[in-house]
């Protein structure tokens, strides 16, 4: 059943808001602030753009140092996120409880925060790493809370920037080996920003009242679901060649080229399905996480085939 709702324009950048006082913060809403899940799933892809660029044999102080830098980078933006949209995550009931939104952080602290990790990450990939990887992180950062961050409030095309970000972890990774951007780098960011948007589409389809609420002009709430699995279907159809692309321009084997077939093309029929579905919800729930699935299984094939 598709649905089609409207958001509210006025939302803005209301840096004056209250914040109730809450709670002292303790060590664990400040390792919250900046989202170790997403850190995780991002240093994932970093390592295995080093990983294939290194050919399996990674030299071990530049591995430490550009997953170091990377998280630095990447915990910098969801501190400077949350600082960010500590107006909006209030109105949200999956982010109101947030360190800065709830009042346990103050936006000082998370400022502060957020800057100082990012000159850490800027030393260590700059100094310890090499200067392309920290133009990479650079690149991703600015994307994600200079771009995508305040682009949440005004167009649907916010998913597509912050797709950006979302693809320049694997670079850092590839770069601190290769120390240049080859085709092999290239296709690696194309396949991971190609997966991002179906990802958080689906995302932003099981949250979408949430999202109304919120007032964010993501595609659900503003076009509805049908044109949202259109697209998603047009950036997923897109990720099948792309992935495909990544064994030609690279060290990936034949174990790499069966697994992401095999799995563009089942990612390829549950898009399919979603025109059919009586369900959207659950629908986009299910791709939600098969493209969980689909990532993991992706680092894993590169890993192994790598290796064989």
């Amino acid at each position: 059943m598709d649905q089609q709702v409207t958001y509210d324009e006025s939302v803005g950048t209301d840096s004056s808001v209250q914040i109730e006082p809450a709670t002292a913060a303790t060590w664990r809403d400040y390792l919250e602030l900046t989202k170790p899940g997403i850190t995780v799933s991002n240093l994932m892809t970093a390592f295995v753009g080093l990983w294939l660029a290194s050919k399996g044999s990674p030299d071990l102080g530049v591995l430490i140092f550009t997953m170091l830098g990377t998280a630095l980078f990447i915990m910098s933006g969801a501190a400077l996120n949350n600082y960010y949209d500590r107006d909006l995550d209030q109105k949200m009931k999956r982010t109101k409880n947030r360190g800065v939104a709830s009042g346990k952080i103050s936006p000082r602290n998370a400022l502060l925060l957020g800057i100082a990790l990012l000159l850490l990450g800027l030393v260590v990939l700059g100094v310890l790493v090499h200067p392309l990887a920290a133009v990479w992180g650079l690149i991703g950062h600015i994307f994600y809370v200079l771009i995508y961050t305040p682009l949440k409030r005004v167009t649907t095309l916010n998913t597509v920037v912050g797709g950006i970000s979302g693809a320049a972890p694997p670079v850092i990774g590839w770069v601190a080996v290769t120390h240049s951007m080859d085709m092999g780098a290239w296709m690696l960011f194309l396949v991971l920003f190609l997966w991002q948007s179906p990802h958080f589409l689906a995302l932003a389809m099981m949250k979408v009242e949430d999202y109304r609420e919120g007032g964010l002009p993501m595609l659900p709430v503003v076009k509805g679901f049908y044109e949202t699995k259109r697209q998603m279907f047009f950036w997923g159809a897109a990720l099948f060649p792309a992935s495909l692309l990544l064994y030609a321009y690279s060290e990936a084997g034949l174990l790499y080229l069966i697994v992401t077939s095999v799995l563009g093309l089942i990612y390829l029929v549950l898009l399919l399905q979603g025109f059919k579905t009586q369900d959207d919800l659950a629908w986009a729930k299910k791709l939600f996480g098969y493209s969980l699935v689909y990532l993991m299984a992706f680092c894993g094939a590169i890993f192994i085939s790598v290796l064989l």
